[in-house]
């Protein structure tokens, strides 16, 4: 049986909702291979995308759509080395969502 994350596009519809990211410029925090951050790179100026796990970055960069990708970055950092060379100030929103699961 095939795991299926969300299949109603719930966590979607919530954040969609939720914040007006048309336009800004979006860190996601614990990307994995990129499923979510395609919902909101449509919208955004920019998305930085980390995760600390190589694999689920270098899927996440084979599998990113090609309109999307002069707008996503994928970068394969943990958050804590990400933070301390990068200003908070150069995003708009910041977004971490199944990072523990």
């Amino acid at each position: 049986m095939a795991i299926r994350t969300d299949p109603e596009e719930n966590g979607r519809g919530a954040l969609l909702d939720l914040a007006a990211l048309d336009g800004g410029r979006i860190l996601e925090i614990g990307s994995g291979d990129g499923r979510f951050t395609w919902t909101f790179a449509d919208r955004a100026e920019h998305v930085t995308a980390i995760d600390p796990d190589a694999e689920q970055i270098a899927l996440a960069r084979q599998n990113t759509p090609a309109h999307l990708r002069d707008r996503v970055d994928l970068q394969h950092v943990g958050f804590e080395d990400f933070a301390a060379k990068t200003s908070p100030a150069a995003f708009d929103f910041v977004i971490l969502s199944w990072a523990l699961c």
